[in-house]
């Protein structure tokens, strides 16, 4: 909730409660309004069914299997780099060193 949506809600309850609702009932009443919306928003977007729980714990392991796959990748494309770099100086000092090709 934003700043203002913050200080409004805690002036409509104070002004109940200067009204002469008790806090118990005030905290409940905001409680209950929290998740009647928290519920809507979920709703809204599509995750009110029960199903909805197995659907974010498939997306979750889903984005956890993307970002093990793309780690992965990121260490092939490094550890294949390497490989070259020392091919690549390798045969640079074998050539520079005369050990190839075979003097005949």
């Amino acid at each position: 909730m934003s700043d203002s949506g913050t200080a409004v809600l805690a002036a409509l309850v104070e002004q109940a409660r200067l009204q002469g609702a008790n806090m118990p009932t005030l905290r409940a009443l905001v409680e209950e309004a929290s998740e009647c919306g928290a519920r809507r928003a979920l709703i809204h977007v599509g995750l009110g069914d029960a199903g909805a729980i197995h659907d974010v714990r498939e997306l979750r392991d889903m984005l956890s299997a993307w970002r093990a796959a793309r780690r992965t990748a990121w260490h092939t494309v490094v550890r294949w780099t390497m490989t070259f770099l020392i091919l690549a100086l390798v045969a640079g000092l074998t050539l520079r060193l005369k050990l190839w090709p075979p003097a005949g």
